[in-house]
């Protein structure tokens, strides 16, 4: 997958970051020019004059390049109807795929790619099945081996989403295993099914190592957590729905959701919490779309998603009968369309982050996924620029990186992609990725979606069985 990178940085030295914008570019450097910039810090886009790639750093925006010496050097020349934008993050990513009705896997042979081609160049799994082979994933595209989006390992589901999670497991216990994952990297820890006891031991111990940790919660019924509660724990980041008085805990919470009302003091108590805690919300609006009516100014096919299945499970997946409609979940869409504009009315813009949370069943892809979440903020009433700030710098703060990415500036690192069309006009033209650089190194994005085509699934019936979970996070 190298061969799809259009220059090299590995033979950058650190050295070369002491030379100024204004001294003389290395053979190794990358020069952006012409276009049109989003920069995710100012309200509109602008002309670019000039972007000075260096070492996987930006190390001049807005530069003039007669200033500089160019001879020889990549230039990545763009026309008017070319728009840089920050790198998007993707704070629900799931890699999980059930092809087969009988459990979720993590899908790594395209995911990678079919992510970054699409300008996610960060993600967070949000609980992963097999711990130990996404920490393989994470390392080898560190390494370069791999091409992917930098990824910043969730682990195992802390709560009884994990196979084999035993409910009586100590404190103690939850403080040893978040040693243990945090010595293999992971940043920030997932939980669902968690008791308030267990949730609270996790947040303590993950904070004493930095990390942070976000959940998918509940109500309060039968012992399990309100993110009202949750975030008077302490935890960073909410999954889903926003909890509160609303969310009554004499049943579960989509029992309570599908009647949720945003025009209610209720609703400005929990959002008033959200927003004095500084804790994001993940709102994953078409999650639950999918399941339902899906709503065709969303959920249509703007490329053909299913080529990326073998043409062995392509066969099974366009045999079978559309999935029958969840009225709950349709319901529930439509509700969260209407509360994402309220919370967002309501101060809580700079809290709001972009997350697909989609673990297909062969139809749809997480990576295609995040335009449709961005459609649906702006459908939902938001500011195109603003929806594009969930999915950079918001995604940026929520895990403790927006020092180094999220906006397009000078010392950051240069994560970023061009797409045709100006995505403050139509939100849509986000879709048309050209290009895409993460850490200084170009990629064609048609190159990329090319090099997969035709890897998701089995080839035969002979490899059926590796596409159906085994139990427990194995050492493979």
């Amino acid at each position: 997958m190298r061969n799809l990178c259009r220059h090299n940085t590995t033979l950058l030295f650190l050295s070369s970051l002491l030379l100024g914008p204004s001294g003389p570019v290395l053979a190794q450097d990358l020069v952006i020019h012409g276009g049109f910039l989003f920069d995710a810090v100012s309200d509109d886009v602008r002309p670019n004059s000039g972007i000075l790639i260096r070492a996987g750093k930006l190390l001049a925006v807005d530069a003039d390049l007669n200033s500089l010496e160019l001879g020889g050097i990549p230039i990545l020349e763009l026309s008017n109807n070319h728009y840089i934008l920050p790198g998007f993050f993707d704070l629900h990513a799931h890699h999980a795929i059930d092809l087969f009705g009988q459990g979720r896997v993590d899908e790594q042979a395209a995911y990678p790619s079919i992510f970054l081609a699409n300008g996610v160049t960060s993600v967070f799994p949000a609980g992963e099945m097999n711990p130990y082979q996404m920490r393989e994933l994470r390392l080898a595209i560190e390494r370069g081996e791999r091409v992917g989006p930098r990824m910043f390992n969730s682990g195992p589901y802390f709560g009884s989403w994990r196979p084999g999670w035993d409910r009586n497991m100590t404190t103690d216990s939850i403080a040893r295993e978040v040693d243990y994952w945090t010595s293999l990297g992971v940043q920030s820890f997932k939980a669902k099914g968690i008791t308030p006891l267990h949730l609270q031991a996790l947040i303590r111990r993950a904070h004493a190592h930095g990390a942070t940790v976000t959940g998918h919660l509940e109500s309060g019924f039968r012992n399990t957590v309100n993110p009202r509660d949750a975030i008077l724990m302490g935890i960073d980041r909410i999954e889903h729905f926003l909890g509160g008085d609303a969310i009554s805990d004499d049943r579960p919470a989509y029992s309570s959701l599908i009647e949720f009302d945003p025009d209610t003091p209720a609703f400005d108590s929990i959002a008033a919490l959200y927003i004095r805690h500084g804790v994001f919300f993940d709102a994953t609006l078409t999650a639950y779309g999918y399941y339902g009516e899906r709503d065709p100014e969303v959920f249509d096919y703007f490329t053909d998603e299913k080529a990326f299945l073998t043409p062995y499970m392509r066969r099974i997946i366009d045999a079978r009968e559309l999935r029958a409609v969840n009225e709950q979940f349709e319901t529930i869409y439509w509700v969260k369309r209407r509360t994402i504009k309220a919370f967002y009315d309501a101060g809580g813009a700079h809290l709001i982050t972009l997350g697909t949370d989609h673990p297909s069943w062969g139809e749809f892809f997480s990576g295609f996924s995040a335009h449709r979440e961005l459609h649906t903020f702006v459908l939902a009433g938001i500011a195109p620029a603003d929806a594009i700030r969930f999915a950079t710098i918001n995604g940026a703060r929520a895990m403790n990186v927006s020092s180094l990415l999220g906006t397009v500036e000078p010392g950051k690192l240069a994560d970023l992609f061009v797409a045709e069309g100006n995505p403050l006009e139509d939100i849509r033209n986000t879709r048309n990725v050209v290009w895409v650089i993460k850490n200084g190194v170009q990629y064609d994005a048609s190159l990329l979606l090319d090099g997969v085509r035709g890897r998701i699934g089995p080839a035969g019936p002979e490899e059926e069985p590796g596409w159906k979970p085994r139990r427990g996070a194995e050492r493979d």
